[in-house]
């Protein structure tokens, strides 16, 4: 299917292409917008809030001291690993506009993962936040890190609030191992280093590397996915077209410098990358960065003290905000925008939230591949519940059958992406690289797709965790859906486990709600709603299940568990 066949199918107000070339670099967007916006607020957090103007000023005075201050050049790599704290886009634009490859880095990730990170990418430089120090302390001998800058929670917040901050966090709440690492730079030394020194632009490209975004993707070891700045730009442009959509009153949905966009999904993560630092920033937009969003109490109280008109998250995300008792208090008139993504919604937790909040959740779809956005829903009720949506403007989807072939409407098969958020590649992965991506520049997703005859997309599940039951196929998806709707289940997951008789059989963990759930309520459950061979042969009830940081049900360390 071309790119044009979905021109007629979106809303109005929608363009269907996009100025590829409208900006050279995401440093360009970075810094028009700036000067556009410099007295509008940029992003707040711990009661802090950043013009676009100081944002400016702190990122150039941080890039200044990366090129006064050290030996790094253009193409070097420097790891970031931070939760949503202000300091987060003042390192991450400031590393950009110095030219420098920006690694993003999970805070979460154990000692074993960073160091694969760091050694794979090649960082010279980290910034960090002084809790992760001790692992920091662990793997630097094993990396060919040479410069650290370490910041602190309190560092952007005024001097005594800040040091106040900083000893509740260290000495209080005992958050902060002990380790030793002083050779590292403050961040706020940094800052105050690169201050008033003049900041030399570096050349660059929409071919430049702008980020390398590690995914699991569907094999083993994390790969780092090239980001361009050309990548980045353009899924920027293409969210903001799906933005453009005309609302009730004939207007744009997202207007510019008016909306307040609550940002509780990791910055490091490229949904949140791409659309909090790089869509909210282009329209001028204020974006609220929640640091720890598992802690729900005082994510409400947060959200109390702003007039909310977007919010980005996912499933998981979405159900423990509802289950607490004062979210249905907050004030959600201006609440016009909630996207999820990254993994699939449940029609239950959509009809829900749209029942409390007005406010109709859209569904995505997107791979850290492909920067990330590659479909999404029309905005209200044109939006269509258990699908994707259409592909973004200047983007064309497929599918295709195990040998290569192009599959009719209608038909089950692997979703292929081409587009210009496409990336360039694995980085020094060549033989990955030429797996996903053919030499037409189609990306092979891993995941199992029918494209509807009006255009939109449903996303049946990972080819990879497809479980065949006596020559069946069965989609944890699915499973997962029906079982979802069990007024006692608050979670759960599927995975295909090993069977004598039927090949795989199909194995359900379930994580009760309040008041229990039996396993005869659930067996009998899932029998008056499944065909036999979909009906779980194994059910087991647990207190939790494993997550990424982001929410996403890790399915793999199940299957390694059972």
């Amino acid at each position: 299917m071309q790119a044009d066949f979905w021109n007629d199918k979106r809303p109005a107000g929608v363009p269907s292409q996009i100025d590829v070339n409208a900006y050279k670099s995401v440093v360009e967007v970075f810094e028009r917008s700036c000067k556009k916006f410099a007295d509008r607020p940029a992003f707040s957090n711990l009661g802090v809030t950043l013009s676009y103007a100081e944002l400016e000023r702190y990122s150039a005075a941080f890039a200044a001291y990366l090129q006064q201050h050290t030996d790094l050049v253009p193409g070097d790599r420097i790891a970031v690993q931070m939760p949503n704290v202000l300091q987060y886009p003042i390192a991450v634009f400031g590393a950009l506009r110095a030219g420098l490859i920006v690694v993003n880095t999970n805070p979460l990730y154990t000692a074993r993962e960073m160091r694969h990170q760091f050694k794979d990418s090649g960082a010279r430089a980290l910034v960090y936040l002084n809790m992760f120090g001790k692992l920091v302390q662990e793997v630097l001998p094993d990396t060919g890190i040479e410069f650290l800058i370490e910041a602190k929670m309190g560092d952007m917040l005024p001097t005594a609030k800040g040091w106040l901050v900083n000893t509740i966090v260290s000495k209080v709440k005992k958050m902060v191992p002990d380790y030793r690492l002083p050779q590292a730079v403050p961040f706020k030394s940094a800052l105050a280093q690169g201050q008033g020194q003049s900041l030399k632009p570096v050349a660059q490209s929409l071919d430049d590397i702008a980020v390398l975004q590690y995914t699991g993707g569907t094999t083993g070891l994390a790969k780092g996915a090239m980001l361009s700045h050309g990548n980045l730009v353009a899924n920027m442009l293409q969210v903001l077209a799906c933005f453009s959509q005309h609302g009730p009153d004939g207007q744009r949905l997202i207007k510019e410098g008016q909306e307040v966009m609550i940002a509780p999904l990791p910055l490091y993560h490229i949904y949140a990358f791409t659309a909090n630092c790089m869509c909210m920033m282009v329209t001028g937009n204020h974006n609220v960065l929640i640091t720890n969003p598992r802690d729900i109490p005082g994510f409400i109280k947060e959200l109390k003290k702003w007039k909310f008109s977007a919010l980005l998250g996912l499933n998981t995300l979405f159900v423990a905000l509802m289950n607490h008792p004062e979210f249905k208090n907050l004030d959600f008139s201006a609440l016009k925008v909630t996207n999820s993504g990254g993994t699939a919604l449940v029609s239950a937790t959509a009809e829900r939230w749209e029942s409390i909040t007005g406010c109709r959740i859209v569904e995505g779809y997107g791979l850290t591949e492909t920067s990330p956005v590659a479909s999404t829903n029309p905005y209200g009720q044109l939006a269509r519940l258990g699908t994707v949506g259409i592909p973004v403007p200047g983007t064309a989807f497929k599918v295709i059958d195990d040998e290569g072939v192009e599959q009719p409407f209608g038909e089950r098969g692997e979703l292929c992406i081409k587009g210009p958020q496409v990336m360039k590649g694995y980085w020094q992965h060549p033989e990955a690289t030429a797996e996903a991506l053919d030499s037409e520049g189609w990306f092979k997703t891993g995941d199992i797709a029918v494209i509807d005859p009006d255009g939109f997309t449903r996303i049946v599940d990972r080819k990879k965790d497809m479980i065949i039951v006596s020559g069946f196929n069965v989609y944890p998806n699915e499973i997962e859906e029906v079982v979802m709707g069990h007024p006692q289940v608050a979670s759960c997951a599927v995975i295909g486990v090993p069977d004598e008789r039927s090949g795989e059989a199909v194995k359900l963990f379930v994580v009760p709600r309040e008041g229990g759930v039996t396993l005869e309520e659930l067996k009998a459950y899932c029998k008056a709603n499944f065909t036999g061979y979909k009906v779980p042969k194994h059910i087991v009830l647990r207190e939790s299940l494993p997550m990424t940081a982001v929410g996403k049900i890790l399915r793999r360390e199940l299957r390694d568990i059972a």
